[in-house]
This record gives C-alpha cells, sequence and structure tokens, in this order.
C-alpha cells in the first residue's frame, strides 16, 4: 500500500518564473516527496517551485492583511492557523476534537457539522510511528500520507494500524502515546538533533506493551475496526537543507513584517534562512508579498 502511494507522489520539480515578486494570500506550503522533498510557495492562486531558491536570498513582507481561509472575510486576528473567529467557532473542523479525535462526540449528536464528520472523520486513517525530535506516534488518513510526515519533519515514517475512522485512531493513539510521545520538538526538529532508529523494532516493542489496551479496544469496536499492518516498510524523508541552524531564533510576522535572508533549507512547514526560521503555515490567511532578486529569476527561466 505505503509503495504504490509514495510512487504516485514522486514530481520532478517546475522551475518555471515569471516574475521576482508575487503578492497573495499565504496558505503552506505544497510538498511533493522526492529526494530530495520538493516544496512549492503557495500565494492565492499563484505556485513558486521553492528548491531552487536555496542559496538564494528571499524576502518575505506581511501587508497587514489577513483573509479566512475558509470563508475569505477580512478579519484582524487569525484563529486556527488561518480562520476568522465565527469560521473558528463554527466550524467541525476547528473543534478541539480535530486535535483529540479521542474526544469525538459525533455519535452524541452533538458535531457541528454531521455532514462534514461522515466525509471527513469517519473514513479509513492510519496510525504510524514517526522520528522527527525522536520517537512519536501519531494518526492521518490515507490521502494526507506522506504529506503529514513532511509536514512535521519526520525522517523516518512508518504506518503500523489501518483504521475504520478517526475517533478509533485517536483511541489507539492514546494507548500507545503512555509509553511514547505524540509530539514534536520543533526547535530539535529544525536542528536536525535526530537520530536513526529502527521504527519496526520499536512498533513490534510498543505492541507488545500494548497490548491490554489495544485489546479493549478491539473488543468494543469489533475485529474489524483496527488492522495491524504487518509488512509495511519505514520509508526515509529527505529535506532540501543546506545549513540546519545552531540556534533557532523564530520570526513573527505580527511582530516584525519584513522576514528576509538566504535561504538555507527546508523542512516541515519551515523556512530555514541564514537570519532565522519562519513556519509559513501558523501565517495561513496572511497577504504577503514574497520577492527575490530579479537577476536570480533571470538564471532560471
Amino acid at each position: 500500500m505505503l509503495k504504490v502511494i509514495l510512487n504516485q507522489m514522486l514530481i520532478q520539480p517546475n522551475l518555471k518564473y515569471k516574475k521576482s515578486q508575487m503578492l497573495g494570500q499565504l496558505t503552506k506550503m505544497r510538498s511533493k516527496l522526492g529526494n530530495p522533498i520538493q516544496y512549492e510557495l503557495l500565494l492565492g492562486d499563484q505556485t513558486l517551485p521553492l528548491n531552487p531558491l536555496i542559496g538564494k536570498p528571499i524576502k518575505l513582507v506581511y501587508t497587514g492583511k489577513i483573509s479566512c481561509v475558509h470563508c475569505g472575510r477580512a478579519t484582524k486576528k487569525s484563529f486556527n492557523q488561518g480562520y476568522c473567529y465565527p469560521c473558528f467557532v463554527s466550524l467541525a473542523q476547528c473543534d478541539m476534537c480535530i486535535m483529540k479525535p479521542e474526544t469525538c462526540h459525533y455519535a452524541a449528536g452533538t458535531c457541528r457539522e454531521p455532514a462534514w464528520g461522515e466525509t471527513f472523520c469517519m473514513q479509513t486513517h492510519y496510525v504510524y510511528l514517526a522520528n522527527s525530535s525522536g520517537i512519536k506516534v501519531g494518526i492521518t488518513r490515507q490521502n494526507q500520507i506522506p504529506t503529514r510526515w513532511i509536514d512535521q519533519g519526520a525522517v523516518q515514517a512508518l504506518p503500523i494500524f489501518k483504521v475504520q475512522s478517526r475517533h478509533i485512531s485517536g483511541l489507539v493513539e492514546v494507548a500507545i502515546a503512555k509509553h511514547i510521545s505524540d509530539k514534536t520538538s520543533w526547535q530539535q526538529m529544525l536542528k536536525n538533533n535526530v537520530e536513526v532508529v529502527n521504527l519496526a523494532a520499536k512498533r513490534d516493542e510498543l505492541l507488545e506493551t500494548c497490548f491490554t489496551e489495544l485489546a479493549d479496544i478491539t473488543q468494543r469496536f469489533g475485529a474489524q475496526a483496527i488492522e495491524r499492518l504487518h509488512d509495511e516498510q519505514s520509508i526515509d524523508l529527505h529535506y532540501p537543507v543546506n545549513r540546519y541552524p545552531d540556534k533557532v531564533k523564530s520570526f513573527n510576522l505580527d511582530t516584525n513584517s519584513t522576514v528576509s535572508g538566504i535561504l538555507e533549507g527546508i523542512k516541515g512547514q519551515y523556512l530555514l534562512l541564514d537570519t532565522g526560521v519562519i513556519n509559513l503555515r501558523k501565517y495561513s490567511g496572511y497577504e504577503v508579498e514574497f520577492s527575490m532578486p530579479e537577476k536570480v529569476n533571470e538564471l532560471l527561466q
């Protein structure tokens, strides 16, 4: 399964540039599996391949405008990485159960958007192990493999369970998270302080340790609700980075509207500059101008 999905994700980068400045609403970078991973900057309906810019000077300027990534209305403050407040408090995709799927309340009849929940949550999910700043457990939908791992800056990943719904995947994740982390230290991830580990061996160890908890979940939802994945192989993820930072200094567009420097690399949803790092996903909905020297643009035509 995993090999087929990953083969479909391989791309060749598009090196065509039309201009040296772009203005638009920022969303998270698009990533495609490759060696190294290929990244694209998305500004509104404009797309810019970023890998060829590594080692080159770039600049981002926040204009002060924010638009909701869901409804498009202007907002003075962004909530939950890009939503206006009305959307934040009304959309199911902004509910706490998205972050903590084990608290799903669909069965209680209190889902904010039952139709959305049926489409998004009542579908196949995968429980996985990843190595980003150390081994962690996580969950993702099938169509987010390997994007989810790339966004987290994982250097290794291995699916270990296939489950029927987001709720069940969350319960499995909680059981395993009693023994390993379910979070990433983004500073350590960006410094690349990560040791390669045997994920398959760790999987087997955890499944033995969590046998009772997993058996209880299976008994509650049925044997067909959880499928253990025996034959999956872990994959290695390689990022386009010339140099990792020794110290992590994070840019904040709300306090400093201009970010500039030499692009040293890209990992997760972070641009790594010689002057600091910036998490582009955090600023979804912000209107920014992205620019690079015209002579760089000419070289890449």
